[in-house]
């Protein structure tokens, strides 16, 4: 397959009910990447089901159960092509129980489109908090606001404005630098500055959110890093063999390459050989950094590998960690986190319990000085170094080394607890 477009993974988040799938459904039709007659099966479905004007999000939101809800559940790929880019658009939910997938989402993507409401009283939320701090530590570094629903504001400047300022305000205290986001007004479901140019606004004078996101910069694919496929699932096909999934984080594979999946069940990892390598049902002989692919590999049963492991080459294995040290950003937790503490740490594909040995020393989050030495707990907007002890074998690099592979999300009885990077680790002897 030649590669004449760049790629760029590109999520879509934000608050439940701000517009994330209606904006996404609407971008696709009307640059024709979803055809008329598929958005009239999309309309009188819509319809049939008492949701009539859900028909955009519907684009996205492929799965019956969200259908009936008009909510997304899970994550959605899909391809879409701009003039200049090749995209993959991932639709993250927003509800707060579907957060583990917006996680999923966040950390593979590019660029985000963060959907605020300009709705009168909608604005900033707590999940837009949530989702803008949790793309920044998951290494989202390009964004754009998507201020929506400009139309239940009667398309008004001063809205936008305040709402321009209320996100900059937000989106400043996690590092992004507001002067370079790109802000722009809409209304989705009414088609209005999402690919066509808005009719309403005549005060506003920049991009619609198609040009946005071609505005968007193609990330370095980071190829001269050693190779990083976290395992996302595995098949087993008949005739073919073992087909892991997985998208490439740093490096490059090739068609030919020996590689090893650790932990794997033995914790000692598994040798094979990679025979071929697809991406959306094309053969390609090489994958880089960003691409999602699908590849058959010799001398690994489906049994022996799992979600959560990772593959690299033989020469340059990837690294299993019995304790590692970490920066770490309390968000949302309901009392306060002390040594002991052992929750569920997610990282790329993985998730592990670990358990919070020691908190080393409370950082001031902003600045990252040292306030206090050894604290006996953290709480929510504290930022510390904490020694963390995985209880079963897991794949972490040093944020110095492999920054992709070093960043995680702590969860607890289905919240987003605190997020992370890994700065020190001892490597288990295999």
């Amino acid at each position: 397959m030649a590669r004449t477009k760049e790629h760029i993974n590109l999520v879509f988040v934000g608050h439940v009910d701000h517009g994330k799938s209606t904006s996404v459904g609407r971008l696709m039709y009307d640059s024709g990447n979803v055809d008329e007659q598929a958005m009239r099966k999309l309309k009188d479905k819509a319809k049939e089901l008492g949701k009539a004007g859900f028909e955009f999000a519907f684009v996205m939101d492929n799965l019956k159960e969200e259908q009936e809800r008009g909510v997304t559940i899970d994550l959605a790929h899909k391809k879409f092509e701009t003039d200049k880019y090749y995209f993959t658009i991932i639709d993250a939910p927003g509800h707060r129980d579907f957060i583990k997938n917006m996680i999923t989402g966040a950390s593979q993507a590019d660029a985000a489109v963060l959907v605020v409401s300009g709705n009168p009283g909608d604005g900033v939320q707590a999940q837009t908090k949530e989702h803008v701090f949790l793309s920044k530590t998951l290494g989202v570094n390009q964004l754009i606001v998507l201020v929506n629903k400009m139309d239940m504001a009667k398309y008004a400047q001063a809205r936008f404005e305040e709402v321009k300022k209320e996100v900059s305000a937000l989106i400043k205290t996690v590092g992004y630098k507001p002067e370079e986001v790109q802000f722009v007004p809409a209304a989705a479901f009414l088609g209005e500055n999402i690919v066509k140019k808005q009719t309403q606004m005549p005060w506003y004078t920049g991009p619609t959110l198609l040009e946005a996101i071609n505005n968007l910069k193609v990330p370095d694919k980071p190829t001269k890093l050693p190779l990083r496929l976290p395992i996302q699932d595995v098949y087993q096909i008949s005739g073919i063999g073992t087909v892991p999934v997985g998208k490439v984080e740093t490096g490059t594979m090739k068609v030919g390459d020996k590689v090893i999946i650790v932990p794997a069940r033995d914790g000692k990892g598994v040798i094979g050989e990679v025979k071929s390598i697809e991406m959306h049902h094309e053969s390609m002989t090489e994958a880089l950094p960003g691409d999602n692919i699908g590849f058959v590999i010799r001398g690994v049963e489906k049994k022996m590998i799992a979600r959560g492991d990772v593959l690299g080459r033989v020469d340059n294995a990837p690294t299993v960690a019995t304790e590692f040290t970490a920066q770490v950003v309390v968000l949302n937790h309901p009392t306060v986190i002390t040594a002991g503490y052992t929750p569920v740490f997610h990282l790329h594909t993985a998730q592990v319990a670990c358990q919070i040995v020691e908190i080393e020393k409370k950082l001031n989050p902003a600045t990252g000085e040292v306030l206090q030495l050894k604290p006996d707990f953290i709480k929510n907007g504290d930022a510390a170094i904490c020694k963390i002890k995985p209880l079963q074998p897991l794949c972490i690099e040093k944020q110095k080394e492999i920054p992709q592979m070093a960043r995680f999300a702590i969860r607890d009885s289905g919240a987003t607890v605190a997020v992370g990077i890994c700065i020190e680790l001892v490597k288990k002897q295999m």
